[in-house]
């Protein structure tokens, strides 16, 4: 049976908040590190590698059991953000609606257990959009210029896609512009598949094999590049019984070519003045996060679970490895693949409704598209008019 739009909304988005809380105890472990200490994270009740230290050390946060980060949050945001303009979205709307949406609008910060600007929690690099925009006043096309180039705005990207829902070509061109007000590079490049990818999981009959050769005629550059890479291998070792740190090892020694963090990937004084090609912009480099994801989905044949819990368990950024696997899936499946349990516990641990704010946008992404359909319409008909079509 085909799963409707709100369907398919309600399980991206809570593919995202479940790959975001199951990734975030175990993000910046490598994978070894992770079975060394978890064995497999599975449950969603799972305590933070950091709990034992003190809060000052914990920069005041609190993780695991449920727990959300930016990344839901940043993707409520922009859902919010299509709620107030009920229209197709571009830079200008980064540099209004998401400055207001981070820097404005009081929430609550599940990791901060309390009502907070979202800019209090965010990374340098999302703190960018703030300064870029309200303080530099820049024009919003080249916001991203200069900011550190990371998955920051492809892990919050994929409602892009809803609004494109089976159009990924469309939902490409909307990230790019719209995240160009944020990030550059292979940052922004990596929006764009992402939201791509999710319009691609909306196309009836659908699978995760044709949600991959569509970004693949999009993607460009080291981005396309590390896609075909890790998809190859991931073919390639699907049913050959290979295990999960068998398939590790393989994507991480591919990625490897286009991202140069390997497993360190934590900040320290040790660092400054080290010179890396890290997070600088290129055309031969890739986010790791996004053809990771991608490869556990194809490793997995397309399986929900599987593939998010292999993405969390292969170390690194990996709640935002979850949340890309979690919402092109979801997208993909529909709400078949939302358990009660795991819904019950993100809404109660992090103080949200996800099922009532998938609606909320499936009626404006809805509203949307039924307005492309009628300007497509109009303008077939312009096109006739001039002699133009059948």
């Amino acid at each position: 049976m085909t799963q409707s739009l709100r369907s398919r909304t309600r399980a991206m988005l809570h593919g995202i908040a479940l790959g975001d809380a199951l990734g975030a105890p175990v993000e910046k472990l490598s994978a070894a590190d992770i079975r060394a200490r978890y064995g497999r994270v599975r449950s969603l009740d799972t305590e933070w590698h950091k709990m034992s230290l003190d809060a000052a050390a914990r920069n005041g946060r609190v993780r695991g059991n449920g727990i959300v980060t930016d990344d839901t949050l940043m993707t409520l945001a922009l859902m919010d953000i299509y709620g107030d303009t009920k229209r197709h979205l571009d830079a200008w709307d980064m540099a209004d609606g998401m400055v207001r949406e981070i820097a404005w609008k009081p929430r609550w910060v599940p990791e901060l257990q309390r009502e907070a600007m979202l800019i209090d929690r965010l990374f340098y690099p999302e703190k960018w959009i703030f300064q870029r925009h309200q303080l530099a006043n820049c024009d919003p096309r080249q916001g991203g210029i200069g900011n550190m180039v990371n998955c920051g705005a492809a892990m919050y990207i994929a409602p892009i896609g809803v609004v494109n829902a089976a159009n990924p070509k469309a939902a490409y061109d909307e990230a790019i512009a719209f995240a160009s007000g944020h990030q550059e590079s292979y940052g922004l490049e990596a929006a764009g598949v992402m939201a791509a990818a999710v319009a691609a999981a909306f196309v009836p009959g659908a699978d995760i094999e044709s949600v991959v050769d569509t970004v693949l005629g999009l993607a460009k550059d080291g981005t396309r590049a590390a896609i075909a890479d890790i998809a190859g291998i991931a073919r390639e070792l699907r049913g050959s019984g290979a295990d999960h740190e068998a398939v590790c090892a393989a994507f991480h020694k591919a990625i490897a070519r286009y991202s140069v963090m390997g497993d360190d990937v934590n900040h320290m004084p040790e660092k400054v003045g080290r010179l890396t090609d890290a997070y600088r912009p290129s055309r031969l480099m890739a986010i790791e996060e996004l053809p990771l994801a991608l490869g556990f989905c194809l490793f997995n044949g397309g399986d929900f679970r599987a593939s998010i819990e292999d993405g969390i368990n292969s170390g690194r950024d990996t709640d935002s490895i979850g949340v890309m696997a979690g919402a092109i899936l979801g997208a993909l499946h529909g709400d078949v693949v939302i358990g009660d349990d795991d819904r019950a516990l993100l809404d109660s641990a992090n103080r949200l409704d996800l099922m009532a704010s998938a609606d909320v946008f499936a009626t404006t992404a809805t509203a949307i598209l039924a307005a492309d359909r009628a300007a497509a319409d109009a303008r077939r008909d312009a096109l006739g008019a001039l002699g133009v079509g059948p």
